[in-house]
């Protein structure tokens, strides 16, 4: 085996009175690309900018190959000090050659005059891109690659990432780029590290093995802890079950959608019976916008029905924003109406998080320095409604500006959704989440009664909450397509699709399309959300009782009898989630 790039032996950082991490063995091979996974505040940052040798290490070794060149892409590229993005990009510990950071710079859009001071987030972004790949790395350190690019420059990075011939480690909160660069995966977890020869894209099945074998461990070590094992166990399988439930009401969203649609790529929702009008939350007819000589939105119409989850998708200057201000009634049409119901209530989240202000403690942006929170009606204590968005209660009294991005944003939302509102407008909202937030995220979207408008480059993140996505390709001509981005990009793909030659074989025989279920899955799709509810209610109380910390010494029969029937009531509950799962997707390509 070749002698790694890199290695960290007893890698050790305190925190304070306690130790961050500790006894962390890391090492690099050649042709490793590695996606580095761990929750909010376990140190990813930090033990990125450990392994770049920014910052030392209170215990243990670093080992870097002779001539090997390490390079960190930060997630806040600093640009201060420096006139201009190019002045930036050609500087570094390795003085990038030029050309190579003005190719670089060409093929990702970007104006190395600008100057640094005024530049976008994306722009610094690009200009780090830049200069970090011009740079010839061995080792590349990847913190949040893609935020604040469009789909274009995460096309292209993509592109490159898998053409490059060193290594990388990289965080991310962006699903799909990790599946399709990673090959494997190093696990932060409660202070340790573990790694797997496995992509992302194994990692929650590995996840759930590792907590699996912890549960089983921790029940052979003393049957008290039976209790505490179970959570454990139950909050890692709770998530993925709650994904499943999650995308199972989308496609049936994404269903009904498809009835209302017009032909696929139009932009054009049928006008429906006076029913649906009454429904409708916002209307576009032949709108059409320009600024200069160049029509943004051409002839754009489109009915957005309370509850629909609408998705704005395309590069940089496509005119997603442009969209985003026609239908909120920021800005006006030069042709054609845009109308919005009278009773909408809208709550809008930017992609400054221009609300959190940071002298202001956690407390005093959620309940105005009070312990208590009304929630859409529901009058909750702070310490409560925090730990439901994944907080400490201890960090009520933090001040804003000690959290990380992803906590100010998970802060944020918190805030903005107590409010009563039906038309919820997220501007790049996953920029600074980590996975788990994400998911978060995901279920407080699908669970929101109103309408959602969202504007994203996060691929995975659009494929899991949309119902319609609105595709821009900078023409003026906006693609409605039922579904999330999968599905818009697979509207493209025909236009410049290779023809492939006719295969001479003969024919399969033709068969008899079904075109509705039949009356026995028609029945099991319509009476099992029922039934799921019904085991979800005996689960509950089951384990409602098991958390009495005194039944195990008091009466071993009764703890022993409800932890079987907790056991059977899962098995069957995931037998009939996933029947109807199945039947959901079968009525959804019926129906289609």
């Amino acid at each position: 085996m070749a002698a790694p790039i890199l290695s960290f032996e007893n890698l050790g950082l305190s925190q304070g009175t306690h130790w961050l991490f500790r006894n962390l063995d890391i090492f690099v091979g050649e042709r490793d690309r590695l996606a580095l996974i761990g929750r909010n505040g376990a140190g990813k940052t930090t033990l990125l900018k450990l392994i770049a040798g920014q910052i030392e290490a209170d215990e243990g070794t670093r080992s870097v190959r002779p001539g090997a060149r390490v390079i960190m892409l930060e997630q806040d590229p600093d640009v201060a000090g420096f006139a201009t993005l190019r002045e930036f990009a050609l500087a570094g510990d390795y003085a990038p050659p030029a050309h190579e950071v003005e190719a670089i710079a060409s093929q990702l859009g970007t104006d190395l005059n600008r100057e640094a001071a005024t530049a976008s987030g994306g722009e610094r972004r690009r200009a780090a891109i830049a200069r970090a790949l011009a740079s010839e790395p061995d080792l590349l350190l990847l913190d949040e690659p893609t935020n604040h690019l469009d789909i274009d420059a995460i096309d292209w990075l993509e592109g490159w990432l898998s053409r490059y011939n060193g290594a990388f480690i990289v965080i991310s909160h962006d699903r799909a780029f990790l599946t399709r660069l990673t090959r494997q995966t190093l696990w932060l977890d409660r202070g340790g590290i573990k790694r797997n020869e496995i992509g992302f894209g194994g990692f929650e099945e590995w996840m759930e093995a590792v907590y699996a074998e912890e549960t089983r461990a921790a029940e052979k070590l003393d049957a008290k802890l039976k209790i505490e094992a179970h959570w454990l166990e139950r909050g890692v399988t709770a998530r993925r079950k709650r994904n499943q439930g999650r995308l199972a009401k989308l496609w049936e969203m994404r269903a009904q959608r498809a009835a209302m649609v017009g032909p696929q790529g139009v932009a054009k929702i049928a006008v429906a019976s006076d029913d649906n009008k009454t429904k409708s939350v916002i209307t576009a007819e032949h709108v059409t916008k320009q600024f200069g000589d160049r029509a943004v939105i051409k002839d754009f119409s489109l009915r957005i029905q309370r509850g629909d989850r609408i998705g704005i998708v395309g590069g940089n200057g496509a005119g997603k924003t442009t969209l985003l201000k026609l239908l909120t009634g920021e800005l006006g049409p030069d042709s054609g109406t845009v109308r919005q119901a009278k009773s909408l209530d809208m709550i809008f989240i930017d992609q400054q998080r221009s609300l959190m202000q940071p002298d202001k403690r956690v407390r005093d942006v959620l309940a105005e320095g009070g312990d208590w929170i009304d929630v859409r009606g529901v009058r909750k204590h702070v310490h409560g409604y925090l730990k439901e968005f994944l907080f400490d209660p201890s960090l009520a009294e933090a001040r804003v500006g000690t959290l990380s991005g992803g906590e100010r944003s998970r802060l944020l939302f918190a805030r903005e959704f107590a409010r009563e509102s039906n038309l919820l407008v997220l501007d790049e909202p996953t920029n600074d989440l980590d996975l788990e937030t994400l998911d978060l995220l995901q279920e407080v979207i699908a669970d929101y009664e109103g309408t959602v408008l969202i504007v994203s480059h996060d691929r995975d993140f659009l494929d899991r909450t949309v119902t319609v996505t609105l595709g821009l390709d900078g023409s003026g001509t906006i693609d409605v397509i039922v579904g999330g981005y999968a599905d818009w990009v697979a509207k493209r793909k025909p236009k410049n699709a290779p023809r492939q030659e006719k295969k001479t074989s003969a024919p399969p025989p033709p068969k008899t399309a079904a075109t509705k279920l039949s009356y026995k899955d028609q029945r099991d799709l319509d009476l099992l959300p029922k039934r799921i509810e019904e085991i979800e209610a005996a689960i509950a109380r089951d384990e409602d009782a098991l958390a009495d910390p005194s039944l195990y010494s008091r009466d071993p029969k009764k703890f022993d009898a409800l932890t079987k029937a907790i056991e059977k009531a899962r098995a069957e509950k995931d037998e009939a989630e996933e029947r109807w799962l199945e039947l959901a997707e079968r009525a959804e390509g019926l129906s289609a």
